[in-house]
């Protein structure tokens, strides 16, 4: 039924907006205007690289004829003498959801995974290509009268809803002419990640899935445009006819932007991508991916920091993004950032100059600027013929201006779109503003008139104390001020007319409350001063340094690899050499070089770690920190096909911190809503990195399974679960399902590839979730999974042997004491917690004794942190071993080094200091194992990521900085700028159970 809808509104729509000549008009008389207008004398910006001096615009039929400085004016024309004004192309926002009307969101519940009835479209309601913003648009006047007072004639607009959103549709600002204002109902097919606020389907709920989810999409859409398929499907269809249309991506953020750049260069795709702002904080990341974006300048507000206490509960990064971020424009261009400016996110449409002219002022070209709302987003429109500039055959869309566009006190008069005008200020109003002596009935009065030429404000004083009430307007050059006063008996009313002429004096007829008429003059004394603007940006406002990255205890700039030398350190080595007392360890090219007595080269920083000891970095084999929106996929009972390699967030404070503690490596784990998981990241904490520096080159292929409470939901708060499994059988049952799907999957495609006739036969479908459980059974990729109780672990031991692979590691696994013979006889290995337990039902039987007795059953055991706080503490965590299982100091110090290392299979390259080895390192003011012990350097590959000395200054400039910019603020609130209420933000912490909220 809503499809038909859309089809009868179609129907009416198209005539309406591209009305034939052909079609009856029985509304009114038809009338075609063929006369010329020809606008005289203006400076003419035909294009930000093309300005015509004492020019003539001549337009006909709301395109333009002709343009220069030597045009044959025809007989039929209208002629507007600019004389003193500009002309200049309006602008275009490639970005807007204009005449659409806003989604509703459909009330939350725990609906069937797919719509059945939807048959014939993608399987995913956030996926839906097939949308077309056309068949939805209705104009909206209101906001039209906004944007064209913006400046703007032409806008972008489509259905912002969804993943894959359907295509836009290109409209002229035309408040006139309805018939003319399609420009193209097809010019854009958008994506973002964001879900569909009209679907209840759970999948997907996170960052990751949704990157997962256009990866199947592009990969399906490829499959079934060789004719694989054996059925329709209309949304596949309309993402083939949308092949050509240009590509935009709402990315709304720096790291979103690069992530949709993986994606592009995945699928050989070119996005523009629509940013968020904070481009400038990885310009370096952001330029390489060589993608043209769309721009909003929503600048945030300062924020009222009067009160001390509140002002001290906000982030350091807040402060200086509103530092900051004007610069974004002018660090885009510099450098040499194909942009356009957009209005989106703006909360008021006026702020849109605003801002403009701020960034203006903190650097941005205003040549670019122009650039940025005509030129630029005409040609990634394909428009240029049409829209973005003045030349000949162009569209009548351009702006009649009192000067600079620019510049502050310009005055935008007119904005004419398909040549047709909307007045946004007079220009034939004349400027009367100033200081004047009024005469009337032989008295004298003090006037002063102000404000906006349009809309001038008056007062007039009969002493400095005695002041009069007043009204002036001034209307088609007429001025007309009424003036009252009380006295004892009533009010007395004068109004005074005049007509203006060119004098700068003004005289004209007075007529009293009692009907007396007389004359009255005012004489100009002094003229109009404007005030200064008390909310003007601070040109000379100091801009506090870009770090990388751009929050608390970042760097100025990326740390480089050095030589070190560390002299006479204690070096627990993890190795068969065991420890070394007075020992020398030299760094060289990332690499472990030497490791001695009387070591040395000249070109080292030398150390000296007398009475310290040096350690290899702690490796974490089970950590959440540093994920964007969302550690688990929970909608599918499986989601191999997500991978936490593509929200790896470098801007976590968590980060510094694990680095503070000594880590080096992390494993990023998928949580545990599902019993099989998303694939992991393995990365290294490289501090100012951007994502794909820190993931570890070569990594290992891991995923991460899921035993217990939380994959059969009962623990997830809600009274009815609807997705499969609900008991503990039903997870197995799950695993046995994929496993033999897989297993199938695998197969055909194994037929396939060897079958010779691959351009005869259809190939299989790629499926990215089979294809990650296919390489679980052909020993490609590791599993690492959640568990707790002995049952389970046997079970899930028991189900891989029968498709014949491993269990890599059980994690958690606070039961692996009971099976620890059975794992062994498996091939497992433990990942565990030193001493939590009884913190839910399963964890009952948990104790501390639990990773000694694997240990020592010959299992390889870790320690991990599975919580941001704990992950900086490991090396206190690997003291337990030592306190509840007698483990020797050297072997509880590889449950957090050495033992991880190996469970990752990254032993070769980490987890010892060898030489050889990445000099992933840890400099520790005594004993690691004591609770004392604080790492003074945290080295990855010879680069030094933390230092207790740095860190000790950088706390102190970082109370410099940000007093610095609280007195910045308080200041502009002193100045009259507007001001949001400080608030605190609170970070939110993954953990294994932790669900998106949607």
């Amino acid at each position: 039924m809503k499809r038909i809808v859309s089809l009868l509104f179609l129907l009416i729509f198209i005539p309406k907006i591209n009305a034939q000549e052909y079609f009856p008009n029985n509304e009114s008389i038809q009338h075609k205007n063929n006369n010329y207008t020809a606008f005289t004398n203006a400076k003419i910006i035909v294009s930000p690289s093309q300005v015509i001096e004492k020019g003539t615009l001549l337009i006909q039929n709301g395109k333009i004829i002709a343009v220069g400085t030597a045009i044959t004016i025809p007989k039929n024309s209208v002629i507007v003498n600019l004389e003193g004004q500009s002309i200049y192309p309006n602008f275009i926002d490639m970005y807007s959801s204009f005449g659409i009307e806003k989604p509703k969101r459909t009330e939350r519940s725990q609906d069937p995974l797919y719509d059945t009835k939807k048959e014939g479209y993608y399987w995913n309601e956030h996926i839906k290509p097939e949308a077309d913003a056309y068949q939805n648009f209705k104009y909206d006047t209101t906001k039209a009268e906004e944007l064209l007072k913006a400046g703007f004639g032409v806008v972008a607009t489509h259905i912002n809803d969804g993943v894959a959103q359907g295509t836009g549709t290109l409209i002229a600002l035309n408040n006139k002419e309805q018939s003319n204002r399609l420009l193209a109902d097809k010019i854009s097919n958008n994506f973002s990640f964001t879900r569909s606020v009209t679907s209840n389907q759970a999948y997907p709920s996170s960052l990751m899935g949704m990157m997962a989810l256009l990866r199947q999409m592009y990969y399906d859409l490829d499959w079934y445009k060789k004719g694989n398929a054996t059925t329709k499907d209309l949304s596949l269809d309309a993402l083939i006819k949308n092949e050509k249309l240009i590509q935009v991506f709402a990315t709304e953020d720096k790291l979103n932007s690069l992530r949709a750049a993986k994606l592009a260069s995945e699928f050989g795709l070119n996005y523009i991508m629509k940013g968020g702002g904070n481009e400038y904080e990885r310009i370096e990341e952001i330029k390489k991916t060589n993608a043209k974006f769309i721009i909003p300048i929503n600048f945030p507000e300062a924020f009222d920091v009067s009160n001390p206490y509140q002002a001290s509960q906000l982030d350091f990064a807040d402060l200086l993004a509103w530092n900051q971020a004007p610069t974004n424009l002018k660090v885009l261009s510099d450098n040499g950032i194909t942009f356009a400016l957009t209005t989106d996110n703006l909360k008021k449409l006026e702020d849109f100059r605003t801002n403009l002219l701020k960034a203006i002022q903190y650097g941005f070209d205003k040549k670019k600027a122009l650039e940025s709302l005509t030129t630029i987003p005409a040609a990634l429109l394909g428009k240029s013929d049409e829209i973005g500039s003045l030349k000949v055959g162009s569209l009548a869309n351009f702006l009649i201006t009192s000067g600079e566009l620019f510049d502050k006190e310009t005055v935008i008069y007119e904005n004419w779109v398909q040549g047709a005008k909307y007045v946004i200020t007079d220009r034939t109003v004349k400027d009367i503003r100033g200081e004047y002596t009024l005469s009337l009935d032989n008295k004298s009065y003090k006037w002063k008139i102000n404000g906006e030429i349009a809309a001038p404000n008056s007062e007039l004083s009969v002493t400095e104390t005695e002041k009069l009430n007043t009204k002036l307007s001034v209307t088609n050059n007429w001025v007309s001020l009424i003036i009252s006063a009380k006295d004892t008996t009533a009010v007395k009313f004068d109004r005074l007319t005049a007509y203006l002429d060119n004098s700068q004096n003004i005289s004209g007829k007075a007529i009293s409350f009692d009907g007396k008429e007389s004359i009255w003059t005012a004489t100009k004394t002094a003229p109009f001063v404007k005030k200064i603007d008390s909310t003007a940006v601070n040109k000379n406002i100091e801009l506090v340094p870009l770090t990388y990255p751009n929050l608390a205890f970042g760097n100025v700039e990326k740390p480089k690899q050095e030589i070190l030398l560390f002299k006479n350190a204690t070096v627990w080595t993890n190795e068969k050499e065991g420890i070394l007392e007075e020992t020398d360890v030299l760094v060289k090219n990332g690499k472990i070089t030497a490791i001695g007595k009387n070591l040395s080269d000249a070109g080292a920083t030398v150390i000296d770690a007398k009475g310290k000891h040096l350690t290899s970095g702690i490796i974490d084999e089970h950590s959440h920190i540093a994920i964007s929106r969302g550690v688990n996929e929970g909608g599918h009972n499986s989601s191999a096909e997500v991978t936490i390699e593509d929200v790896v967030n470098s801007d976590d404070i968590n980060i510094y911190r694990e680095l503070a503690g000594g880590v080096t490596t992390s494993q990023l784990l998928h949580g545990s809503a599902n019993p099989i998981g998303g694939r992991s990241a393995i990365v290294k904490w490289k501090w100012g990195s951007a994502p794909e520096e820190m993931i570890y080159k070569d990594s290992p292929k891991f995923i991460k399974f899921a035993l217990g409470e939380n994959v059969k939901q009962a623990n997830w708060g809600i009274d009815n679960p609807t997705r499969f499994p609900q008991t503990r059988m039903g997870v197995e049952q799950v695993y046995m399902d994929y496993f033999q799907r897989a297993k199938e999957y695998d197969a055909a495609w194994k037929a396939y590839n060897s079958s010779g006739k691959k351009n005869k036969q259809k190939a299989p479908r790629k499926d990215i979730e089979l294809q990650t459980l296919a390489e679980i059974i052909n020993k490609e990729r590791f599993i690492s999974c959640h568990s707790y109780i002995q049952s389970e672990i046997l079970m899930l031991m028991s189900v891989a042997e029968k498709f014949d692979f491993k269990i890599n590691t059980f994690t958690h696994i606070l039961e692996g004491y009971k099976v620890a013979d059975k794992m062994k006889e498996h091939g497992a290995g433990a990942s565990t917690f030193a001493d939590w337990w009884a913190y839910k039902f399963e964890v009952n039987d948990a104790i501390p004794y639990n990773g000694p007795i694997m240990h020592n059953a010959g299992l390889i055991v870790a320690y991990n942190s599975d919580d941001a706080e704990m992950s900086r503490r490991l090396n206190q965590e690997a003291a337990k071993a030592v306190k509840y299982g007698a483990i020797s100091e050297e072997e509880a110090w590889k449950f957090v080094t050495l033992n991880p290392a190996k469970l990752l299979h990254i032993d070769d390259k980490v987890g010892s200091i060898k030489i050889g080895k990445d000099a992933d390192i840890v400099l520790w003011s005594e004993n690691p194992l004591s609770i004392y012990a604080k790492a003074e350097k945290t080295i990855i590959e010879g680069v030094v990521y933390y230092d207790t000395t740095k860190d000790a200054e950088k706390r102190v400039l970082i109370a410099k900085e940000r007093n610095l910019l609280i007195g910045q603020m308080l200041e502009e609130k002193n100045k009259g700028m507007k001001t949001q209420e400080p608030k605190k933000k609170d970070k939110k912490e993954y953990h294994c159970d932790t669900l998106e909220q949607y």
